[in-house]
């Protein structure tokens, strides 16, 4: 076999990923927790001036329902200390349940939380606080990002808070009810420029209409899927529970693309693009790079999905 997981990572070297958006996100970490939080909601006041962000759905926010209330009935004091033992990444009973939500339970658990301290129902940030000096300048950071790529760095910096979840040994995680495929003749067919491959375009149009049990088929046993800054997901098992819980109502726009024969009969393909999420819908669409890696028989070995470093990324379809 001429790939491995490993080398298959490396097609299209080329490519230029947001790097900007880990190295944030690696700087956010170091912060305290008083000064993470404030950063939030620093971070998302001013986002809420260019970008609207979705109210979560019921199906996102039952699971997270008792812990919210609970957190509404403390005091000022308690709700700071509790919000303070997320980022610190505490072993609490709070901490542990959120460590077994999805990212979209997590993302609108935090939703609420913002909301209620709009309002004055949960604790907020101290009137006149002024960030750190550290903070001020990854905020500063921030908001040097585009649109897309401040989205990310705000998602995961939340999504990483709560307790670890290797910590908690066996575990069942908890995520919002699977939405049925959309039926086949509600479907839009995507088209690529300089690609007509037909697993790439199902791929695209399978995740579209969130149809997960078609869209995991046209992948290897052993195929994989790397999300932007992660290690690959192996297997269809695993990168079925991720497109379940991570990629709910997704929209891609792939706009072009671009097809190299690979060693022993394999193919790469790269395909560039946008991606609306439910959370940020049409105002935000975030510059993507799929790189595609299918075997003789056209399954898909390996995708990694890239955050893209700026627009022009787009047209670059080079190696």
């Amino acid at each position: 076999m001429p790939f491995t997981i490993e080398s298959a990572r490396s097609i299209f070297p080329g490519t230029l990923s947001a790097d900007a958006v880990p190295a944030t996100i690696a700087r956010f970490t170091q912060l305290n927790a008083e000064d993470q939080l404030a950063l939030i909601w620093f971070a998302y006041l001013e986002m809420g001036k260019t970008i609207t962000i979705a109210a979560p759905g019921a199906a996102n926010m039952q699971f997270a329902e008792n812990t919210l209330n609970e957190i509404r009935q403390m005091s000022f004091q308690e709700q700071s200390q509790a919000m303070c033992d997320l980022a610190n990444r505490a072993d609490t009973p709070i901490c542990r349940t959120y460590s077994m939500w999805s990212s979209n339970i997590k993302l609108g658990f935090w939703y609420q939380l913002g909301q209620w301290m709009d309002e004055g129902l949960v604790a907020p940030i101290p009137e006149g606080y002024q960030l750190s000096a550290n903070a001020a300048a990854v905020l500063q950071a921030i908001r040097n990002l585009e649109s897309g790529q401040q989205i990310t760095v705000l998602r995961n910096s939340v999504v990483d808070m709560g307790f670890d979840p290797k910590k908690l040994g066996s575990y069942q995680s908890v995520a919002e009810p699977i939405v049925p495929p959309v039926v086949a003749d509600k479907r839009t067919a995507v088209t690529i420029e300089g690609i007509d491959n037909p697993t790439v375009l199902s791929y695209m149009n399978n995740m579209n209409a969130n149809d997960f049990d078609a869209l995991i088929q046209l992948f290897t046993d052993d195929g994989a899927l790397q999300p932007p800054f992660q290690r690959p997901i192996v297997g269809r098992d695993a990168v079925l529970k991720f497109f379940r819980e991570d990629c709910q109502n997704l929209k891609l726009m792939p706009e072009r693309g671009v097809l190299e024969p690979a060693d022993e009969g394999y193919t790469q393909i790269k395909v560039t693009g946008k991606v609306q999420t439910p959370w940020f819908g049409a105002a935000v669409g975030m510059n993507m790079a799929w790189r595609f890696l299918l075997n003789p028989e056209n399954k898909i070995y390996f995708v990694a999905i890239d955050l893209l470093a700026s627009p022009k990324e787009l047209l670059n379809l080079t190696r």
